[in-house]
Parts: C-alpha cells; structure tokens; sequence
C-alpha cells in the first residue's frame, strides 16, 4: 500500500473512532436524564402518597369544601398520568413540558386547599395534618432540587448535542434536544408580593 492510502485509512480510523465516542457520550448524556428524572419521579410518587392522606384528614373539617378535595384528587391523577408518561420518554419535550402543566395544577390545588384549611383553626391545629403539611413541604423542597438535577443534566446533553462537531452524530444518530422541567409555580405565584404602607 502506498503512503497516501496509509493516510486515508488512518483518516478514515481516527474519524470513526471520534464518531463511536461522540455517539457514546450522548448516550450516557441521555441515560444520565433518565436517572435524574428517576430522582424527581421518586419525590413525585412520595408527594402523590401524602395527598390522599392530607386530603383524608381535612375531608372531616371541611365537609362544605368537597370541591376544594374533589380538585386536589382530580389534579393529584392527572399529574400521576402526567408523570408515568414522562417516566417512559424523560427527554420527550411533550412528555415534560404535560407534567410541568400537570405538576402546576396539581400545586395550584394544593395551594386552594391549604388556604381553605387556614380557615378552619380546628384543622390548623390537628397534628395529623401539620406533620403531613410538613411532610408535603419537605418532599416539595426534594422535588426543587431533583429538579434542577434534572435540568444541570439535560443542559449538559443539550450543549453536547448542539456543539460542531458533536452535533453531526447527533443529527445522525436521531438525538433531539431534551425539554427541562419549568417551574410548577403560576406567573401569580412568581410575582413579587406588594406591600403598601
């Protein structure tokens, strides 16, 4: 073989190893998102577990607030939905972007419910439902940062996936960018508070 084919073959070698370890490491980039959603659907089903039990124990202070309870069950499934089919397909942008719709509805509820019971002093002070109120805002805190574990890991596959000269494989290979898990809280929630004096 001549010195120029030597070359081309070295070429060719060197460029199908870079691809094998390009296509790699978007694979373990995407298998990293499966796992940093696995710790967010963790929290969510431990979150999901306190709701009917919450639900249960204000039920017999607020027998007039059946819609308020009727609410948080309705939004407590379809989150549930929501979440089992973002656990099939993390990096599925429909998939995350529904739960994130679902999650918001889900805390929106939640969030009617615990204002309801701040009426009811009788439910306030129940120690059942302040130790499963603190359970619930213990396992929210868990879901914020699994969260941003969630999306450190989908930006990082995204960078990978979007940058030359990685980006070829990943055309190639069918690796579509992986939506990040937005806020659960509504634009009201975000707002600042006003005060007036």
């Amino acid at each position: 073989m001549s010195v120029t084919a030597w070359i081309v073959l070295g070429l060719v070698v060197v460029v199908v190893l870079w691809a094998v370890s390009a296509y790699n490491r978007l694979v373990e980039l995407r298998n990293r998102i499966a796992n940093a959603f696995g710790q967010i659907d963790v929290q969510l089903k431990r979150r999901y577990d306190l709701i009917p039990n919450l639900v249960e124990v204000a039920r017999g202070y607020l027998q007039h607030e059946a819609s308020t309870l009727e609410a948080v069950i309705q939004a407590r499934g379809q989150a549930q939905g929501a979440a089992a089919a973002a656990r099939v397909a993390p990096t599925n942008a429909g998939a995350v972007g529904a739960l994130a719709v679902a999650e918001g509805a889900l805390g929106a509820s939640l969030g009617r419910l615990m204002v309801v019971s701040e009426r009811y002093p009788e439910l306030k002070a129940d120690a059942t439902m302040q130790s499963l109120s603190e359970e619930l805002a213990s396992t929210e805190n868990r879901v914020g940062f699994a969260r941003q574990a969630f999306n450190d890991q989908v930006l990082e596959f995204n960078n990978a996936a979007q940058q030359f000269p990685t980006l070829i494989v990943a055309r190639l290979a069918n690796f579509t960018p992986a939506a990040m898990l937005e806020s659960t809280r509504s634009e009201e929630e975000r707002a600042a508070p006003q005060v007036k004096f």
